[in-house]
Parts: C-alpha cells; sequence; structure tokens
C-alpha cells in the first residue's frame, strides 16, 4: 500500500530543503560558510528527530542539500568537504552532475529484498500448515513459534497463503517495489542502490521510500541565479499544476506567484500537447493505418521513451518523434523571445534528463517540479491564496485535449478525438499503460505482435503526470483538479495547422 499523497515527515523534510537552498540563493553572500552552517540550523542537537544521534542526521542532511545544489553525494571511501564543488554548481546556467536519482547511504535502512518471516501473530496451531506446504523444509518450531529457516526458504509464498491467521509477512523492500526496471539493487552492506544502467529515471522509488533515503538533483539554486542575473527567464507549466499549490489557489494566482519570482512570462505546457496530439492522429493515420508501422508508441513521457529503448530496442522505430509538448512549447517560445531562458515546471523528475538530451535540443534552460517550486514560493513568503489577480494573469492558452495530457489515458485520448474529429471513418485502436511494470507488459505484447494497429500511449507514473515524483498533491485530487481545468479551456480540440 503506497503512501503517496500523504504529508509525511519525508515530504515535510524535502520541502525544508528546497525551501533553505533557495533561501541561501535568495539572501545569502557567503555560500560555503551558510551552507555549512545549515545541518545546524535545520536539527536539534539535544532532540534528534529520525536518526539515533544527531552526528548521523546532520550527516543526512548535508547530503539531501548537495542534491537540492545539484551535487552528488560525497564518496564514503575517501575524505570530501561537505560544500565540495559549491562553487562550480553557484552560476547561473543549468548545471547537472549525472546520475539524477541517488541513494543516500547514511539515510538507507538496508530494508529486506524479500523475504517472508513469521510475526507474533503465529497462534502456535497444531495443524501447523505452513511447514506442511513448505517445499524446501524451512519451517520449524522454535520456542513454540513457527520459524523460517531464511537459508532454505525459496520465497514461493505458499506458507503465507495457507496461514489462517495472516502471521506470515511477506517484507519487501519498498524502493525496489516500486520500481518497475528492477533498477534497485543492493551494496556490500545490504544497503538500496541504483543500477544506472537500467534506472529510467521516473523517481518512483524516492517517493516510496518511508526513510527518505532517495533524492533527484535540483536546479532550483541555479535557476535562482538565473533570474537575478537580469536575463528574460520565461516559465511553461504543465497542466498537472492545478490545485498543486493548495485547495483555494487559482491557475491566476499561480501565475501572478511565478511573476513575483522573477518570471516575465508563464505559458501552458499543453499548447505543446495540442500540437502533438494533431501531429500524432496524422501520424497513426499515415503509417500504421496504412500498413507502415504495426503501432505507435506515444512519445511525451521520457521515462516511457527511455524504458523502451533500453529494454525493447526493437520498438524504437514505433516510437513517435513528434516533439514532446515540453520540448514542442519551448521551440514555440524561442521563436518569439530567442534570448530568453525557459524553464520547465511539471510534476516530473525524468524531464530533468530530457531537458539534458544532445540527440534533439529541447531549448529548455531549466527544470524544476512542482514541489521545487513550493520551496521557492515559501523562501520568498509568497502566499498564492493571497495574491490578487487581473485578467491578465489568467491562464487559457491550450485546449482541454491538450490539458488531459496530465492524467493516464489522457494522451490517448486526445489523439483519438483528434482523429475522430479530423479523419472521419477512421478506425482507432487505443491501448495506454501506467508504471513502469504495466508498460513493460504492454510493450511485451506489443513485440509480439498482439497490439498491431494500436495507437499505445505509455505513462511512466502510476496515474500519469499527476502521480509523478514532483507533485505535492494525492492523484485522485490531482485528477479532479485537472479534469476542472479541462473543462475552463475555451475549446475542445486543437484546429488543423492549415487552419
Amino acid at each position: 500500500m503506497s503512501f503517496r499523497g500523504l504529508d509525511t515527515e519525508v515530504r515535510k523534510l524535502r520541502k525544508e530543503t528546497f525551501k533553505e537552498i533557495a533561501n541561501l540563493a535568495y539572501n545569502s553572500t557567503d555560500i560555503i560558510n551558510d551552507l555549512e552552517a545549515l545541518p545546524y540550523k535545520m536539527t536539534d542537537a539535544e532532540n534528534p528527530r529520525f536518526w539515533e544521534s544527531i552526528y548521523r542526521e546532520r550527516a543526512v542532511v548535508r547530503e539531501r542539500l548537495r542534491l537540492a545544489m545539484g551535487l552528488s553525494l560525497r564518496p564514503e571511501d575517501k575524505p570530501v568537504h561537505a560544500t565540495e564543488g559549491v562553487d562550480e554548481s553557484n552560476i547561473a546556467e543549468k548545471y547537472y552532475e549525472p546520475p539524477l536519482m541517488q541513494v543516500i547511504p547514511s539515510a538507507c535502512n538496508a530494508c529486506a529484498e524479500n523475504m517472508f518471516i513469521v510475526t507474533n501473530q503465529c497462534k502456535s496451531c497444531t495443524a501447523q500448515p505452513c511447514a506442511k506446504v513448505c517445499p524446501r523444509g524451512a519451517i520449524s518450531l522454535v520456542d513454540g513459534k513457527s520459524y523460517i529457516d531464511q537459508e532454505k526458504c525459496v520465497k514461493c509464498g505458499k506458507c503465507k497463503e495457507v496461514c489462517p491467521y495472516d502471521a506470515i509477512s511477506k517484507q519487501v523492500r519498498p524502493c525496489a517495489a516500486a520500481c518497475g526496471v528492477n533498477a534497485i539493487v543492493s551494496d556490500e552492506y545490504g544497503r538500496a542502490c541504483i543500477d544506472s544502467e537500467k534506472c529510467v529515471s521516473c523517481g518512483m522509488c524516492m517517493v516510496n521510500c518511508p526513510f527518505g533515503a532517495i533524492a533527484d538533483k535540483s536546479q532550483i539554486f541555479q535557476l535562482i541565479r538565473a533570474i537575478q542575473s537580469g536575463r528574460e527567464v520565461i516559465a511553461e507549466i504543465a497542466p498537472a499544476f492545478v490545485g498543486q499549490f493548495g485547495e483555494n489557489v487559482t491557475p491566476a494566482q499561480v501565475k501572478e506567484g511565478l511573476k513575483q519570482l522573477g518570471f516575465s512570462r508563464v505559458y501552458e505546457v499543453a499548447i505543446g500537447a495540442d500540437a502533438g496530439a494533431m501531429a500524432e492522429a496524422k501520424h497513426y493515420v499515415k503509417e500504421v493505418v496504412n500498413g507502415e508501422l504495426p503501432f505507435l508508441l506515444t512519445s511525451c513521457c521520457p521515462s516511457w521513451s527511455m524504458m523502451a529503448r533500453k529494454f525493447f530496442p526493437e520498438t524504437i522505430g514505433n516510437i513517435s518523434n513528434e516533439l514532446t509538448p515540453m520540448v514542442a512549447t519551448a521551440r514555440k517560445i524561442k521563436e518569439e523571445h530567442p534570448d530568453a531562458s525557459i524553464v520547465f515546471i511539471g510534476p516530473c523528475a525524468s524531464k530533468k534528463l530530457e531537458a539534458s538530451r544532445r540527440k534533439v535540443r529541447s531549448d529548455v534552460d531549466f527544470v524544476i517540479t512542482f514541489e521545487e517550486l513550493a520551496g521557492m514560493f515559501s523562501a520568498k513568503k509568497i502566499v498564492l491564496s493571497e495574491l490578487e489577480t487581473d485578467e491578465s494573469d489568467e491562464i487559457n492558452d491550450a485546449t482541454s485535449a491538450g490539458r488531459g495530457y496530465a492524467v493516464a489515458g489522457g494522451v490517448a485520448e486526445a489523439i483519438r478525438q483528434c482523429i475522430e474529429e479530423y479523419y472521419p471513418g477512421t478506425e482507432v485502436m487505443i491501448e495506454h499503460a501506467e508504471g513502469l511494470s504495466e508498460c513493460k507488459k504492454m510493450l511485451t505484447l506489443a513485440k509480439a505482435g498482439r497490439k498491431n494497429g494500436c495507437l499505445i500511449e505509455g505513462m511512466g507514473c502510476p496515474g500519469g503526470c499527476v502521480g509523478g515524483a514532483g507533485t505535492n498533491i494525492p492523484i485522485v485530487k490531482a485528477n479532479k483538479e485537472v479534469k476542472k481545468f479541462m473543462e475552463s479551456a475555451e475549446r475542445i480540440l486543437p484546429l488543423p495547422e492549415e487552419e
């Protein structure tokens, strides 16, 4: 059972970290010394909140701060100062040291990878069915209770199935359970670590770790420096933003808040989604319906595309080559403001990698998440619900279809609507998968020829973009907010380019 959407202590720690890094950028005149002081400011020497000692607690805070500065974790086998590399990251340009996702070793609980254990609910029943069904004789009575010998256990789960008291528990590492590509492995001490060859940077391991031991790298410090430099900085914001900053906060208030942070203009990323929906509708009709391709994979989710390329290379030719909404919107902005820096604000961690790729120029200078933006608002003491707005602050650039890209199934639905409107009589076969495990199953079926003729939408995060690693509210609530935002659009579908 996931605890996504709950305002846990881990979420509060992340908010606090982003706020303090933003504060540092806004107010510090001595970055090195002020960054050194933050672990002391953020902890209580007399009463460590989460760990057995204040020293471990500060060690964890130092690594979280480094990641929030865009820096990598320090190695454990050599002396590296906590502020090593800060001078290089104190710039007004994108700063990124791969990999994006990292496990903080000092914060990892070294959870069991996969094991069955007998809990205190064992009733020492006479039948002892757990022992009877065990194929390896791994279960015996110890002090009157059933006991599982982990050396003999083959993790088949038969004992759990037959226990009449549900006294046998399956222990699974939460981060590994959330990873749909099996990228979580163990180091020599049993702590989690990430196999970068498999990782597609969806961030689901990060949001499902109960200890906050996994974090991605942030660009908020460098973004603030760019705004402070005086050059024009423009925001493009993903449609999932509605509702992310408070129940009573309107889209207009979010736009006004962004202006107060120093952004000169705010565009909807959904205008790029509109262009993409039209282009992929044409692509499907031309290439799939006419038999040139067996199926078409959407390309807007970078984790989905990355997984297809890494694990199903034979499907690469079926991935749409249309620009993602983030990139399409940035290109449009650059046409009118060629010298501006473009910032994508969204729910997604892996967009940070998409913006950094070199094969297809992204035209995006920075990527921050809703969670990171909330830290910037907090640092500047901007209370969005109290901001006054006027008609110029209204956000109404895109259609209902484009805004629907924020939810699982919304991409395929937008394309389907465009096909039915502009290519009447065309039969459309739609499939969609959400969460990398389901995406992997879908690609396996497509590879086997069982999805021929289909337009297949893949979303790396359960729920789609509204369930991204950088969101602030529960998925169900976010879905409702996006639906209302879709209904407020002036148009349902984008117009063909020639019109």
